[in-house]
């Protein structure tokens, strides 16, 4: 996949007032850092950064950062969102050494779920319990998503993240621990006793929901009672 180009201009004010007169302009302030060199500055248009912002491969991807006519391989590391606007408030964005290996989350893409024992046969229900995994690998073997075959998935099994197959060239930043991803479930069943003790209280609720219906009917009648008295009286 071709890698993401956006657009930064170089920023000049720094502290609270200038960011916010630069939001009110219409513009997102960030910073580029990393790689040896010292951090920079940037500003981008604000409503298309929003719009980059809602494609996945822009979280999980090396992007190309155009500013003062030279490209810059980033990652986005951080945003931070007004919590009432939905603005964006400042970006953080990490530059790329090609010879040194990454963090990144990386979005899983379930497949195979529909035709999977656990569902076919099993009638479970699948829980996807990570929708992304922390890994580590070379920036040019950083993939835009990660896979998760279910097509062998039984009832009341799970898979974990040592079980998820990865692309050459990546490896699990476990953490020192083995979390699960996907899970399938088989929906409880009532218990004879739980059915025994739900039938008086559908009983119950019966001649309740028989008054309440008949409770209009009766206003009717009455009403018309009332009205053929006041035709005798005239």
């Amino acid at each position: 996949m071709a890698s993401i180009e956006f657009t930064a201009f170089p920023r000049t004010g720094e502290g609270r007032g200038a960011s916010r007169r630069l939001r009110h302009s219409g513009r997102a302030p960030g910073i580029v850092y990393g790689a040896g060199a010292p951090p920079t500055p940037i500003e981008l248009d604000h409503n298309a950064l929003v719009q980059a912002l809602k494609a996945e491969a822009f979280h999980a991807s090396i992007l190309t950062l155009k500013l003062d006519g030279q490209s810059h391989r980033v990652l986005l590391r951080d945003v931070q969102m007004h919590p009432f606007r939905g603005d964006v408030i400042h970006v953080d964005f990490q530059r790329v050494d090609e010879n040194k290996k990454i963090h990144m989350k990386v979005p899983l893409h379930f497949v195979n779920e529909a035709t999977s024992p656990a569902v076919k046969v099993g009638g479970a229900i699948i829980s996807h319990i990570a929708n992304e995994l922390d890994v580590s690998c070379l920036p040019k073997d950083l993939p835009e998503f990660i896979e998760v075959d279910l097509s062998a998935l039984e009832s009341g099994r799970s898979i974990h993240a040592s079980e998820v197959g990865l692309p050459p060239g990546v490896t699990l930043a476990l953490h020192g621990k083995d979390i699960v991803v996907v899970t399938a479930v088989i929906p409880k069943q009532p218990t004879e006793a739980e059915e025994t003790a739900a039938a008086p209280e559908a009983a119950a609720a019966t001649p309740a929901a028989a008054t309440a219906a008949a409770a209009p009917a009766a206003a009717k009648g009455s009403d018309k009672k009332e009205e053929k008295k006041d035709d005798k009286k005239k």
